[in-house]
């Protein structure tokens, strides 16, 4: 007869029950999102045929309209927005662990406001055209803009406490947004060519671009990703972190380079696309709770769907016309942060 002590708690039975289901969920969200890319190359403005999309990827016949449509067009933007919905629904859930804010967005840092300007500057005094120009000054704004907010936002005794930086976030935001506008409005060629990148969208994306910010992205992943269980335990509060012996600085150090460098690859790529690392994260957990050991995965595959299928939904609602997908996004998450908003108990952290 067994006995009481060699069977497992009911706890740990729960936990781990918990982790097979939560491990199924996940790989139902991953086959979901595998569909969402196959439905992203293969829908859009222009009608094309299973086959012809088939016969694309397989056997690319540079002579073949249709062929072209997906291999040049639509593989580069599916590629971009499965990279930028990653690297935003990861920032989004650190940026919130991290300052146990749960209203912070990526934008939080400045890094928007950073590569905005950059891009601007480099629009007026280069001349650059191409998204592949952007991409180095778009990265680099905003990884100046994130460094300065978290050397702001470091000065004091206490060092970069979550409030210090929401505050100096906020005040380099609207510093570096109105050096933006003053030169937007002092010529207008430019400020032709920046409102296209500005709206947010994955149209007209080069490969070459992608493949320019594909190893920081990797590296900001990496640390997202490793900063789980630090993110659990920062969770339960400064003064008990510490007693766990958890070095609070270096964490807040390691989580904002994260962020900065996932959020400077999307913004760098794709624009500002607003409201992917705001709401994305709720969502995550309400589905998870607040592990971040799972709830990090899940954002990295909920806000690509989620931005693959609001492009999918500006291809075709006004065929032949487009809707960029920061307009999408916007429209799609705005009415699902005003319900996470109202169920308190959803957003608290």
């Amino acid at each position: 007869m067994t006995s009481v002590s060699e069977s497992p708690p009911r706890a740990e039975v729960r936990r781990r029950h918990r982790g097979v289901t939560l491990a199924a969920g996940l790989l139902v969200l991953v086959a979901v999102l595998a569909f969402a890319v196959v439905l992203s190359i293969a829908v859009g403005a222009r009608a094309v045929a299973p086959g012809a999309v088939f016969d694309a990827l397989a056997h690319f016949d540079p002579a073949n309209p249709d062929h072209v449509v997906v291999r040049d067009l639509r593989l580069p933007r599916t590629l971009t927005g499965l990279l930028a919905g990653v690297a935003l629904g990861l920032a989004g859930a650190v940026i919130q662990g991290v300052t146990r804010n749960p209203l912070a967005d990526p934008g939080i840092l400045g890094v928007n406001a950073g590569a905005a300007l950059f891009v601007v500057l480099g629009i007026t005094a280069f001349g650059l055209t191409s998204v592949t120009g952007y991409v180095w000054l778009g990265f680099l704004g905003a990884a100046v803009a994130g460094t300065v907010v978290y050397a702001v936002g470091s000065l004091g005794r206490d060092g970069a406490t979550p409030v210090k930086l929401a505050l100096a976030g906020a005040a380099v935001t609207a510093a570096l947004a109105s050096v933006t506008s003053g030169v937007l409005l002092t010529d207008t060629m430019t400020f032709d060519q920046f409102r296209f990148w500005q709206v947010g969208s994955l149209t007209g994306r080069d490969p070459a671009a992608v493949g320019q910010v594909l190893p920081f992205l990797a590296v900001g992943v990496v640390l997202a990703l490793g900063s789980a269980r630090t993110l659990n335990t920062l969770s339960l509060g400064e003064d008990l972190a510490r007693a766990l012996g958890q070095n609070v600085l270096l964490t807040r150090l390691l989580c904002a380079l994260a962020v900065i460098v996932l959020c400077g690859s999307a913004t760098a790529i794709a624009g500002p696309i607003g409201f992917v690392g705001l709401t994305v994260p709720h969502v995550a957990r309400l589905i998870t709770g607040p592990d971040h050991r799972w709830l990090l995965p899940y954002a990295a595959v909920l806000a690509p769907l989620l931005l693959l299928v609001a492009d999918v939904v500006g291809r075709v609602v006004l065929r032949p016309a487009e809707l960029a997908v920061g307009i999408v996004t916007a429209v799609i998450g705005a009415p699902v942060f005003v319900v996470l908003v109202r169920r308190r108990k959803t957003v608290r952290l």
